[in-house]
């Protein structure tokens, strides 16, 4: 069985270890748990890697947040992934510092990235899975906050949820989306 995890974020150096690009630190993270690397490829950069008889294609889009989909429709085709074998990490709001939910389907909410994915393949029903990044920003100080770096505080907190995040997709990949929201959802 095949599967396509796509972490989202945005490239370059200036974006690297923001909230909004958590997404990719989890993806880098699942790559380096089975000690697979990125290579560059078509609309990202790609790693590839078995799991209990699975093979997970692990992509972080180079296309940009905001035209996200155009990565994921590529390599979805491309790789003959069904839509429920495909996992999107991004970071959410909605959800306080560091809580960790997966979603079968479901909108895109405010989160550009998750509403191209939605356009580009026409579907909702698809796998996520969201980390919360709470909203501790003044009115109209939304971007800044969400391209903006770690507290000192928050960063002990990302690394211990982007491991229970490895943990959470390699559930999923073993027993399923249903699986994995009872498992975590409450106590994540």
């Amino acid at each position: 069985m095949k599967y396509l995890v796509v972490g989202l974020g945005n490239i370059g150096e200036k974006f690297h270890n923001t909230r909004h690009n958590i997404g990719f630190v989890i993806a880098d993270a699942l790559a380096a748990s089975g000690e697979a690397t990125f290579a560059s490829v078509r609309y990202g950069a790609l790693a590839q890697m078995k799991y209990r008889g699975r093979q997970l294609l692990i992509l972080k889009p180079s296309t940009y947040m905001n035209l996200s989909g155009k990565a994921a429709k590529y390599w979805v085709t491309k790789e003959d992934i069904p839509l429920e074998n495909l996992l999107v990490i991004s970071d959410d709001i909605d959800l306080d510092m560091g809580v960790l939910r997966m979603k079968a389907k479901g909108s895109g909410g405010s989160h550009n990235g998750m509403n191209n994915i939605i356009e580009e393949l026409e579907s909702t029903n698809f796998p996520r899975l969201r980390f919360g990044i709470g909203r501790n920003f003044a009115v109209g100080r939304k971007m800044d906050f969400v391209l903006g770096k770690w507290e000192p505080e928050e960063e002990p907190v990302v690394e211990e949820r982007k491991k229970i995040a490895v943990e959470m997709i390699k559930n999923f990949v073993m027993a399923g989306v249903n699986d994995t929201m009872c498992r975590y959802n409450k106590a994540h």
